[in-house]
């Protein structure tokens, strides 16, 4: 087994303890390091190693099949898994993961329907764009939460309505210059700054989606003319000869 086939299989096994980490004591009753400061560690860990074993992949030359299966696998279960733990922890609301999750179960059938007919999709800038902001958005509201719990309570939308939440504000009166800064203004901070971006997941998801299924199109009409040239030159190789069974 090469090396980049390694890490992928690395942030895969890294999957389960991320969740277990999340979602329980254990980093704080075992290690005694605080649950968001072991869950964002983990998880940049994870999304690290998705840089790096493309990287290595393509400068040693090391591009295989099943390192074409597995990674974006390992990415679709890391992401989902951590967005999924956010939503268990009340620090992400349900529907935007659903359509996050929905997006990349969408890319996944239609990358088999392709790779079906013949057809290679590749990564695409706003996929990977997509990819960016969701590792940012993920490690800002890992890092923010309390107890694995959000720093504040409130119904609010912290950048929808930010002006609404009372820690919302001291922060950022603290921000720029009221007053002394503490680790809880920099948590609503984040955790604002988190929920903002997760609109911007939500969008770039679409987007990203777009992309892919109109790629696939213009593939697929491309495949389709290709094909119908050659039934063209067929039909005038056997001019003169009898008609083909149900056609006139």
């Amino acid at each position: 087994m090469n090396l980049p086939n390694l890490l992928t299989l690395i942030r895969i096994f890294i999957v389960p303890l991320l969740v277990v980490v999340l979602l329980t004591r254990f980093s704080e009753d075992w290690i005694g390091l605080p649950q968001h400061i072991a869950g964002v560690s983990l998880f940049l860990f994870a999304a690290i190693t998705d840089v790096l074993d493309g990287w290595i992949a393509r400068r040693r030359k090391q591009v295989s099949r099943i390192g074409a299966l597995l990674d974006p696998i390992a990415d679709k279960l890391l992401v989902s898994a951590a967005f999924i733990s956010l939503v268990e922890n009340r620090l992400a609301p349900a529907w935007a993961v659903v359509i996050i999750i929905g997006r990349e179960f969408a890319v996944s059938g239609l990358r088999a329907v392709a790779a079906g007919e013949g057809l290679a999709i590749p990564a695409s800038k706003a996929g990977k764009f997509k990819m960016f902001t969701q590792v940012v958005t993920i490690a800002l509201l890992i890092t923010s939460s309390v107890d694995g719990q959000p720093p504040v309570v409130t119904k609010a939308f912290p950048v929808i309505a930010f002006w609404t939440v009372p820690e919302m504000r001291a922060a950022l009166l603290h921000l720029f210059g009221h007053g002394d800064m503490n680790w809880l203004d920099w948590r609503v901070l984040f955790y604002g700054l988190g929920r903002g971006l997760l609109w911007l997941v939500v969008i770039s998801s679409f987007w990203s989606m777009y992309d892919y299924f109109r790629g696939f199109y213009v593939n697929a009409r491309a495949g389709l003319g290709i094909n119908y040239e050659k039934r063209g030159q067929r039909r005038a190789d056997g001019a003169g000869g009898p008609c083909e069974p149900g056609r006139v």
